[in-house]
């Protein structure tokens, strides 16, 4: 019995410290991101702005700026994910929800459509549809948990 608090102590301190770690490498290499964004959003600027001849070759690189704050966001996304699962002990499915429709937006804002195989569209589609149901579907039933709600 003493030997399984101390086990079960020494656990919730290993995993403090781990998460604890995670959220520091994690606001770094946010940091380090953020930093290199900017740095390449002021570098390549003048060189981005001179090649925009048409209007796709504007999307694209506004499409790659997209990317870059998404990949950012999906960070920040990550690293609340751990603050809450540090303070409540639990994996919030709907932060990972969110997070996983960040991820596929981003991918979906660089894809070349003209060129994408429409199988792969339609997978994409549904992989789009599947989250954002979950989301709805957990997010419905947190509200009506809590009696804040009690349809869709």
């Amino acid at each position: 019995m003493i030997i399984t608090t101390r086990i079960d102590r020494i656990g919730s301190h290993f995993t403090a410290v781990v998460i604890g770690a995670m959220q520091l490498l994690l606001m770094i290499v946010i940091t380090v991101a953020v930093l290199e964004l900017f740095w390449l959003f002021f570098t390549s600027a003048a060189d981005w702005l001179r090649n925009v001849d048409s209007v796709p070759d504007l999307q694209l690189a506004v499409q790659r700026r997209f990317a870059g704050v998404l990949l950012i966001l999906l960070g920040l996304e990550i690293l609340e994910s751990l603050k809450i699962f540090f303070t409540e002990h639990k994996v919030r499915l709907e932060l990972i929800l969110i997070v996983a429709v960040i991820a596929v937006s981003r991918h979906i804002i660089q894809l070349d459509f003209e060129h994408t195989d429409g199988l792969v569209l339609i997978g994409i589609s549904a992989l789009v549809i599947s989250l954002t149901a979950g989301y709805f579907l957990v997010r419905w039933r947190t509200l009506s948990n809590s009696g804040q709600r009690t349809e869709p």
